[in-house]
């Protein structure tokens, strides 16, 4: 009798202990939510604004965006795009859009274009690509990423968006073509797609509900 008082006892108190450490698990998720919402905000328009330099809008960016369904992208991946406007007025937008396609795997980028087509730059979100190798695209890793500020559907012509070895004006990696090559194609398709859809980019209505933050 007293075994199984024992046994139920000590039962009783892991029961509880479990209890208390879900408990505690639970308040600290809760309390550190909002902190860790706002870091994820404060790094995303961190990146908006290294594309759109934030001195030429004066709407709220994040908020101002729409999600694009096109066969121009993949349809894997959401691509979203966040709108600049100046006293109301379009002045750029910022693709952040996926190539899946990638060496080692997807490659998420982040484009801006301004209101006539030409980049206000590009950079590389998120990547697996091999190190030392195509990890060339990285902003800290080399300038190459650089070379598409300013450029744009005519410069240079669209023939010649491809990297050198394809006939193009855009440097590869040594032992390394597939990883710039994928993101030059994936740049001009973006440029391409808002050549014919800016009208719609900058009119189509705002999402109602739940994707600020996704």
């Amino acid at each position: 009798m007293n075994m199984k008082r024992q046994v139920l006892s000590t039962t009783l108190i892991l029961g509880l202990f479990g209890l208390a450490g879900a408990g505690l698990v639970a308040t600290v998720e809760w309390l550190t939510r909002d902190a860790r919402e706002a870091s994820i905000v404060a790094a995303r328009l961190k990146n908006l604004h290294i594309v759109i330099p934030p001195q030429i809008h004066d709407n709220d960016i994040l908020a101002d965006r729409i999600v694009i369904d096109d066969p121009a992208f993949s349809p894997r991946f959401k691509t979203i795009v966040y709108r600049a406007r100046k006293n109301g007025r379009p002045v750029a937008a910022a693709f952040e859009t996926t190539a899946p396609e990638g060496y080692a795997g997807p490659i998420r980028l982040l484009i801006g274009v301004d209101i006539d087509g030409r980049l206000t730059g590009v950079r590389v979100l998120e990547h697996r690509e091999t190190p030392g190798l195509g990890d060339g695209i990285e902003a800290d890793r080399s300038d190459w990423i650089f070379g598409f500020t300013g450029k744009s559907i005519g410069n240079p012509p669209l023939s010649r968006w491809a990297v050198k070895k394809d006939g193009g004006d855009f440097d590869q990696f040594t032992g390394a073509t597939i990883t710039p090559r994928l993101v030059v194609n994936t740049v001009k398709k973006t440029l391409l797609y808002f050549d014919t859809h800016k009208d719609y980019i900058f009119s189509a209505e705002q999402p109602d509900h739940g994707e600020r933050d996704s």
